[in-house]
């Protein structure tokens, strides 16, 4: 986060390689379709396969030795080559005359040593360094270069008038190697450059700097130099070097790359720059030899705005650390940058500083940096990124005599917090703070500056947001991924929270209400964490429906569900879950409501189909059908002349003859009735036992009929009486009509009890049902029986 407000001149430190990108763009200008790559293949010469339609070509680092016009002719298209890092001696730019769209050359890192010139007016880039040039090679013809951006070349002289046929044009940026440059002891050269705004020269890299050559640049904005090795014999050579360039009023940018020199050299060229308009001093790779000691060092007005060191090698093992540290801290700048260094420590500066911008990434700074440090009091970015620090509470202490620090950077240190039950002490000034990649716990949350804005935490060890933490009203932007967070933090504590990074937690079920309670949010990461889709997430994957799809990065591809297995790798986007299985209350109501439906459903289909009749009878014939099966064999072998005796109300005797009778006699049933069988002469009681005891079935037609005739019920009685005298079970009642309990006299006690104990068949009115009334009278009589006649015939 920090990143974003750091101040521009950081960035300012690159200014001069960002001309040389205006040129090297044309490199990728036409898109990778045409672009072909032949580099670090071994070729010795150009291939001919290539495609007609390339424009983009490499072949560095090969050993082609020449270049002739069958290589380039067919290759029109042609925008960018390079050519670096071969074994190219002669160049005759004539071979590239059929190549009237190449704008961008290289031929560095080659062994030329001639060209021949020809007439060319497409380059932009052309780099010709790093070659074995005695001369500069500049043609009459580069005068025509129009668009050229940036020029690279060589030489081991120089002449003051070598670039005058290109004087008028107003290059962007020349590279001149002059790491063969040889010139005898007290001769001086000159060279004069009349327009341009970068010129870097690189000398060689283990050789004394020891050229003497003048050099005047008109307009120059950015110089930097590569390869200087000084040291106290020879730093004023270096300085008087200096003289030439750092004259004119333009020069905002110096930079030098990969220095070696004493601590009293490097001083002195401090001191050189001071008062030189330069706003910018850029220092890369630098190592220090020899000796440290303390060094007078006057800090006079200057423009000078920011200092950058960046890579510091001390091969001095033994020195004073306050003549190290004092030259820097005393520095009357706005802006230094000290990083990648074996430092240990700053010292704080004795007056009140101008310094605005501190930047000390990648050193060894405890927690005793800038202890009870009361004067740097403009102070507004202090960056102390991969140092040693380990105490947030220390942390704290350190800015509270910072009173205009903004913004404060200590990501990638060892910081812990919760080692002291103090309250943090914290400067208020403070809105942006980057706590990343540290070693922070919950605890974090009751350490921080009050009035901040913006929060990183990514890359801690915090687990949950305590619910009971010093409000942070002013919060604005919230970076907490790459922790062990298990839920979205609500905004009761950040009512300004509008940005917030959880990717990468272990957030499962995210609170359903957290877009409720977080109303100014315009921006959630919350992607690539172990979300469960089950009913919990429900309701969050609802709410995400409603939000706009520009507040939810990365929505829907970084959210996916991780559990169950079924749902492993879906995006939450295709979770869905209804209502009725989520809400346990609604399912109950609803199985409820669904059985007491279907009961009532089965109720009415029953009473409209009579079920109950049809069950009753079904049970009927089933048991009849069993009883039948288990008679005893001895009853079987009785002397029987009637399968069935009919004992009825004379009331009822239609049904009887029009109904029952026939259908029995059709399924071969002998049938015993009292008009036609009884004996004359015999008395009705001999008879009816008579009947009853020939017969292997009693049927009794039951009706308020049957209940009214004082026969029917002697009938009755005997038939009961034999069914218990045998242990018989032949009794079949047919219920003709409903008989209610009330109309039965008290004395007929044992027809009450019979259809109070005994199962009987109900004559059914409709037709539909009668099929299933004969089939439990047949079922009756399944039992296949031997009758025997009067005259003692059987008949079966």
């Amino acid at each position: 986060m920090t990143k974003d407000k750091e101040p521009i001149v950081k960035s300012f430190h690159f200014v001069c390689l960002m001309i040389i990108i205006v040129g090297t763009r044309i490199q990728f200008s036409d898109g990778n379709e045409f672009a072909v790559d032949k580099s670090k293949r071994g070729l010795i010469h150009v291939p001919k396969d290539l495609p007609l339609k390339t424009k983009v070509l490499d072949m560095s680092q090969n050993y082609i030795a020449e270049l002739q016009v069958s290589d380039m002719s067919f290759l029109s298209e042609l925008t960018v080559l390079r050519l670096s890092h071969n074994r190219i001696q002669l160049l005759d730019l004539s071979v590239f005359k059929f190549n009237q769209d190449l704008e961008y050359l290289d031929l560095s890192h080659n062994q030329l040593q001639k060209i021949s010139c020809h007439p060319i007016v497409s380059f932009r880039h052309l780099d010709l360094s790093f070659n074995d040039f005695k001369a500069l090679p500049i043609c009459k013809e580069f005068g025509n270069l129009s668009q050229l951006n940036f020029l690279g070349l060589s030489a081991m002289k120089l002449q003051k008038l070598d670039l005058l046929p290109i004087a008028h044009l107003h290059l962007s940026y020349i590279l001149l190697d002059l790491r063969n440059y040889y010139i005898k002891e007290n001769e001086t050269e000159s060279l004069q450059i009349l327009n341009a705004k970068t010129l870097h020269l690189v000398f060689h890299p283990t050789s004394l700097f020891a050229i003497q050559v003048n050099i005047s640049v008109n307009t120059l904005g950015c110089l930097q130099l590569t390869n200087i090795k000084l040291n106290d014999d020879n730093c004023q050579v270096f300085i008087k070097f200096l003289s030439e360039l750092t004259r004119g009023s333009t020069l905002l940018n110096f930079t030098l790359n990969h220095i070696e020199t004493t601590w009293k050299c490097l001083v002195r060229v401090f001191q050189f720059l001071w008062p030189k308009p330069v706003e910018y001093l850029n220092i890369y790779n630098l190592t220090i030899i020899e000796s440290i000691r303390e060094e007078d060092f006057t800090y006079s007005k200057t423009t000078l705005k920011a200092l950058t060191i960046e890579h510091i090698t001390n091969q001095v093992f033994l020195f004073s650390q306050t003549a190290l540290y004092t030259v820097f801290s005393e520095m009357n700048i706005m802006m230094l940058t000290i990083s990648d260094t074996p430092f240990i420590h700053m010292l704080c500066p004795h007056a009140p500083s101008t310094f605005k911008f501190l930047n000390f990434t990648q050193n060894v700074f405890t927690d005793s940096i800038f202890e009870k440090c009361s004067t740097l009091v403009k102070l507004e970015t202090l960056i102390l990124q991969k140092n040693g620090l380990k105490d947030l509470f220390k942390v704290g202490l350190m800015t509270k005599d910072m009173p205009s620090l903004e913004i404060l950077d200590v990501s990638w240190n060892s910081l812990e917090s919760g080692r002291h039950k103090e309250n943090c002490t914290w400067v208020e000034s403070i809105v942006v703070l980057n706590l990343s990649s540290n070693m922070l716990t919950d605890s974090v949350f009751r350490c921080l500056p009050p009035r901040i804005k913006v929060l990183d935490l990514h890359s801690n060890k915090i687990k949950s947001i305590p619910k009971q933490v010093v409000k942070l009203e002013a919060l604005q932007e919230l970076n907490v991924a790459f922790n062990s967070l298990t839920d979205l933090p609500g905004c009761g504590s950040f009512s300004s929270l509008s940005v917030l990074i959880i990717d990468h937690n272990s957030v499962s079920h995210p609170s359903a209400d957290f877009f409720q309670s977080c109303q100014k949010m315009r921006s959630i990461k919350a992607g690539d964490n172990p979300f469960q889709c089950t009913c919990e997430l429900r309701e969050f994957v609802k709410n995400i429906d409603q939000v706009s799809s520009e507040v939810l990065e990365g929505w829907p591809d970084s959210y996916k569900c991780d559990y169950p297995e079924s749902y492993r790798g879906s995006p939450l986007k295709d979770f869905h879950m209804s209502e009725l299985s989520c809400n346990i209350t609604l399912l109950i109501v609803t199985i409820g409501a669904t059985m007491l439906v279907l009961a009532v459903t089965v109720t009415s289909l029953c009473i409209y189909l009579d079920l109950p009749w049809y069950l009753r009878m079904v049970c009927q014939w089933t048991q009849t059908r069993r009883r039948a099966r288990n008679i005893p064999l001895e009853e079987l072998q009785r002397n029987l002349q009637f399968h069935a005796f009919i004992s009825y109300s004379e009331h009822d005797s239609a049904w009887v003859k029009s109904e029952l009778v026939p259908y029995l006699e059709k399924e071969d049933i002998q049938i015993c009735l009292h008009e036609r069988n009884f004996v004359p002469g015999k008395s009705i009681v001999e008879n009816i036992i008579n009947c009853i005891e020939k017969s292997y079935k009693s049927i009794f037609v039951l009706s308020p009929n049957f209940v009214q005739s004082e026969w029917c019920h002697y009938e009755l009685y005997f038939a009961h009486h034999n069914l218990f005298h045998e242990g018989s079970n032949n009794l079949i009642l047919i219920l003709l009509e409903p008989i209610p309990q009330n109309s039965i006299p008290n004395k007929y006690h044992k027809l009450k009890a019979l259809m109070m104990q005994r199962t009987y068949l109900q004559w059914p009115k409709e037709k539909s049902k009668r099929g299933l009334f004969w089939a439990n009278i047949r079922a009756a009589f399944n039992m296949k029986l031997t009758l025997v006649t009067e005259n003692n015939d059987v008949k079966s």
